[in-house]
């Protein structure tokens, strides 16, 4: 079954689905070792040890060293730059199709092994998609019907999913009063959040109206004939614009983009120079092969269809270690107030009261009130999001915080690197400690008179003074 008016939208599809992947093995290549490597907070030697291969398949089973992760990570990147040079898909569909396995290959090790750092719902999308992009066939091949269904339920179950985790969730999503925090406490806000949080009340209000129409309403017209399902795929797009405008939430917008661009037939492209050839005959193994991904993909459907439906709604779960046809969602609750955890450290001999303490300053989270947010999205600064989420806590929780506290006394380069700024460049310090702020943005009048983009109070100490000896 062939899909002729998707040509250029398949030669769309695919390079964009290449550009995330190489934003995906960037990050591993730049935080992989700092996280999880043999100094890292989360060491994968631990993982492997204690996890059986069929519960997290992984390639690093085999070897779990810093520099495999380090290779693994660079023939990532290499291999989605030869997607995007389009080689692999004009030497047909098995050379095209080896590539996209490897890559899916080489991500599903680093995601299975990532622990805490690599459990974000758009690392399991990623691989469903990437899975699936296996079987898109050489650039001669004529576009599978089959695929293109994939593609657009994978995309309903990302939307409703999400939806409806809020609607059965937090009350301000009913009340259209979520917008009304959620761009201050958001994980990572950008440049533009501190503007988008004092936009009116009404505009809040409809924004939230505006997200429930696009994730309960406007998926069931990805399923319609043209030119429905383009004109749902675009409000989707539009929807995904908005929230890439207001916050830095990684890839997950723009992979929800690449996933719109199978809704739109060949004219919406019809200003790229890309014609469509003429097609070669359908293999029959070819044929057999996407018939049978299909039908894999409608049974492993069954239990994110009735997660949806269900009261208990799971949100961003793996139902496999491979991470096919998964379940997914975002924000079923908006947490009211923003708390952050600010690490300092000091080199004096002695702590008194008259200590003088120098901040850490993190790439992406808050921390210096005149500091602007940062843009950083697409990109993921994982050690960022996880301080976010140990922040829900006023006490120490997680076990990666530990080995970040040991690290940093012991000045180790590669975890100093995941920071904007090192306050000790000369030598460690000798104590370190963590207070725990409130943090809100502050209001134009406070913005105007200071330039500060937050406020800050301070609720109480979240790590007491340490020093390297605490962890002998």
């Amino acid at each position: 079954m062939t899909a002729l008016t998707y040509w250029q939208s398949r030669f769309v599809f695919e390079r964009a689905l290449a550009v995330v992947y190489l934003l995906a093995f960037i990050g591993a290549a730049n935080q992989f070792v700092p996280l999880l490597g043999a100094r890292g907070l989360q060491p994968v030697t631990r993982f492997v040890q204690n996890v059986p291969f069929t519960s997290a398949p992984s390639l690093f089973y085999a070897m779990p060293k810093d520099g495999a992760f380090r290779a693994a990570a660079f023939l990532g990147i290499a291999l989605s730059l030869l997607l995007l040079t389009g080689v692999p898909q004009r030497l047909g569909s098995v050379p095209a199709g080896a590539v996209w396995a490897l890559m899916w290959i080489l991500y599903l090790s680093f995601v299975n092994v990532g622990q805490t750092f690599y459990g974000f719902g758009w690392e399991s999308l990623l691989l469903e998609m990437g899975f699936f992009a296996i079987f898109l066939g050489g650039a001669a091949t004529a576009p599978s019907l089959l695929l293109l269904w994939i593609w657009r339920w994978m995309l309903f179950r990302l939307m409703f999913g999400a939806g409806m985790i809020k609607i059965r969730g937090d009350e301000c999503w009913r009340n259209l009063t979520c917008l009304d925090y959620y761009f201050q406490t958001q994980p990572m806000p950008n440049p533009l959040s501190w503007y988008f949080h004092w936009l009116p009340p009404a505009v809040h209000r409809a924004g939230v109206a505006f997200n429930h129409v696009t994730e309960l309403v406007v998926p069931f017209g990805y399923f319609l004939p043209q030119p429905f399902a383009a004109v749902a795929g675009v409000t989707t797009i539009v929807f995904q614009l908005v929230l890439i405008l207001s916050g830095n939430l990684s890839w997950l917008n723009w992979l929800t983009i690449v996933l719109c661009i199978p809704t739109l037939d060949d004219r919406f492209w019809r200003w790229l120079p890309v014609a469509a050839p003429t097609p070669l005959a359908f293999p029959d193994a070819f044929r057999i092969t996407v018939t049978a991904v299909a039908i894999l993909a409608g049974l492993l459907s069954i239990g994110p269809a009735l997660n949806m439906l269900s009261s208990n709604q799971l949100m961003n779960y793996s139902y496999n270690p491979l991470h096919l046809v998964n379940t997914y969602g975002a924000f079923g609750s908006i947490t009211r107030e923003r708390n952050e955890i600010v690490i300092e450290g000091t080199d004096d001999a002695v702590v008194t009261a008259s200590t003088m303490w120098r901040e850490y300053e993190f790439k992406g989270k808050p921390g210096d009130p005149m500091h602007r947010p940062p843009q950083v999205a697409p990109y993921h600064l994982r050690l960022d999001w996880l301080m976010w989420f140990a922040a829900m806590s006023p006490a120490p929780s997680d076990d990666w915080l530990a080995p970040l506290f040991r690290n940093l006394l012991a000045g180790d380069s590669d975890t100093l690197g995941l920071l904007r700024s090192n306050p000790f460049p000369a030598a460690p310090p000798r104590y370190l400690r963590a207070k725990y702020y409130r943090y809100r943005f502050t209001t134009p009048a406070e913005h105007r008179a200071t330039g500060a983009w937050w406020h800050r109070d301070l609720l109480g100490e979240y790590v007491p003074p340490i020093t390297l000896a605490n962890f002998r």
